[in-house]
């Protein structure tokens, strides 16, 4: 199964942005674990960060003939972006949200996915391991 990894803005900076709550795995650390695990559970995996919309868009419809699934940290993007929210519907993948921290205990208006409804699952909470257990889930219901 082929699996886009798409991460949004600010993931560019993990482990140097707020370690106290996205930890020290840097992004590059990240994509070769997801590489790692995608290669146990016999998938492969195109890796994708931007800090913009129009990328992030642009990516996953260039991508989505190639791809079966789709693993997804729009970051803020995530509650704010109905954009992101039509091009994922628009592709029609299985899509599985993540998230490093738990967003359902962080502000307000992080509680609200525009994803809710066309998205598969959520993992979050536990940081690099939602990412992988999100993988494990498409790897599964894929």
């Amino acid at each position: 199964m082929n699996v886009l990894v798409l991460h949004g803005p600010n993931l560019n900076l993990l482990g140097e942005r707020e370690p106290h709550l996205y930890g020290r795995t840097t992004l590059a650390e990240l994509d070769a674990q997801l590489a790692a695990r995608a290669a146990e559970l016999g998938m492969a995996i195109r890796c994708y960060q931007s800090n913009h919309e129009g990328s992030l868009i642009d990516f996953l419809q260039a991508e989505r003939r190639w791809a079966r699934g789709l693993l997804l940290n729009a970051g803020a993007l995530t509650h704010t972006s109905w954009a992101l929210h039509d091009a994922v519907r628009a592709v029609g993948l299985p899509c599985v949200e993540v998230h490093l921290t738990d967003v359902q205990t962080r502000e307000a208006w992080r509680h609200f996915s525009v994803l809710e409804g066309i998205r598969q699952a959520v993992f979050s909470g536990k940081g690099v391991e939602s990412y992988l257990e999100g993988l494990a889930f498409l790897a599964s219901h894929g």
